[in-house]
């Protein structure tokens, strides 16, 4: 098992991809192909046809995905703002892939879980983890997590949603030779590989955790029994200086995803906006819909929370793989992120190699990111989303 890959920039697409391929086959050393992923700038749109068709006669691929990105990640790079493909090949013995190509209709009515089940013919012992590619003007991301997590529980889904041209609500969807305007591209992953997953919501837990005590559709009343904007007056009142001026405008709050833990840590949270605050009430409105006895705490995202957050999941991923060494690895990363975040290219790809090694990574800047908190797949934003692609065991 094993997988390689390349990045390159460039105004001709040809050199820009036939460089990638070259260097991408020589690491391969004449292993066969069993999945390429294919990510390229908007900029080469006119071109992904003849892209796709070169990529599969160099390659070999049995299966090629991708879509189109605002920017694309390779190992310790991220391309934004000029044209740039990125490439990544797995040689995987025994590997076993399905996709389908899915549309908004295919997800739409409430059985939709079930006739999935049927018509695809993948059990939930045939697939380990599911990659999602989507398009987010032509599909329901949320609707096709529900029903994907529906008919394959506890089955890790990760991916991201397809960008482009901010000028124009369109992006492209790679399968095979085939380049799609609409739907999702759903790979499953079966056979002796899975995914483990490392979605890094870029907050930092402030303040004490909190059980709701009154909630009403997004609108948090109570916390502890106490009007909730108390609560977030006293958190903010309770910090040094410093880490109030970073909250300043840079607050969010954290859903707990698993009530029955004894102690919180990063990554159990559900990061969701605080959206505004009722002074009458002293309630607050959150980007989600929470429940009463849901923990929440209060969270705040800045570049260096950010990185503190990426660093602490890298490592404790690096953890539990134990002797499962990394072959490769996906990078879906929230286009919010990157330079105008940082400050700095590569912040992520390059924070990647320094935590896990160097594990040959691809990837693209996203319009929304797909990943698991606490095993629970969600849409997101300002988010790294990583898929490791590991062995199931180590024998």
């Amino acid at each position: 098992m094993k997988a390689a890959g390349a990045i390159a920039t460039g105004v001709d697409w040809q050199e820009a991809l036939s460089a990638t391929l070259e260097q991408t086959s020589l690491q391969l050393e004449g292993s066969p192909v069993d999945l390429a992923l294919l990510f390229a700038s908007a900029d080469y749109s006119p071109h992904y046809p003849e892209m796709l068709a070169l990529a599969r006669s160099r390659l070999g691929a049995s299966v090629l995905i991708g879509c189109s990105g605002q920017g694309v990640i390779g190992r310790d790079r991220e391309v934004e703002q000029e044209p740039a493909v990125s490439v990544l090949a797995f040689s995987l013995p025994g590997v076993e892939l399905r996709r389908r190509h899915v549309r908004q209709a295919d997800i739409q009515d409430d059985e939709a879980a079930s006739h999935w089940l049927h018509s695809i013919g993948i059990t939930a012992v045939d697939v380990n983890a599911w990659l999602i590619l989507a398009d987010p003007f032509s599909l329901d991301p949320e609707r096709l997590l529900s029903v994907l997590s529906r008919a394959y529980p506890e089955i890790p889904l990760v991916g991201g949603l397809a960008s482009g041209d901010m000028r124009q609500q369109e992006t492209h969807l790679f399968l095979d030779g085939e380049v799609i305007e609409d739907g999702a591209i759903a790979l499953a992953l079966g056979g002796p590989y899975t995914v483990h997953t490392v979605v890094s919501q870029g907050a930092e837990p402030i303040g004490e955790t909190w059980t709701i005590t009154s909630a009403s559709g997004n609108v948090v009343e109570t916390l502890g029994m106490r009007p909730a904007l108390e609560i977030l007056a006293e958190t903010l009142r309770s910090l040094p200086s410093e880490t109030q001026e970073r909250a300043r405008s840079n607050l969010l709050v954290g859903l707990a995803m698993n009530e029955y833990r004894d102690d919180f840590r990063r990554g159990d949270f559900l990061i969701r906006n605080l959206r505004g605050v009722d002074s009458e009430r002293g309630a607050i409105a959150i980007g989600a819909v929470p429940r009463v006895g849901q923990t929440l705490q209060f969270q705040l995202r800045d570049p260096k929370a950010a990185d503190s957050d990426l660093v602490e999941l890298l490592q404790r991923a690096k953890g539990e793989l134990g002797e499962r060494r990394p072959i490769g690895a996906l990078l879906f990363a929230c286009n919010g992120r990157g330079v105008g975040l940082f400050g700095a290219p590569s912040h992520d790809a390059c924070t990647i190699s320094e935590q896990l090694g160097p594990v040959p990574l691809a990837g693209f800047f996203c319009n929304g990111e797909i990943g698991p908190v606490s095993g629970k797949p969600f849409l997101h934003g300002f988010t790294a989303s990583l898929a490791v692609i590991v062995p199931k065991s180590t024998t």
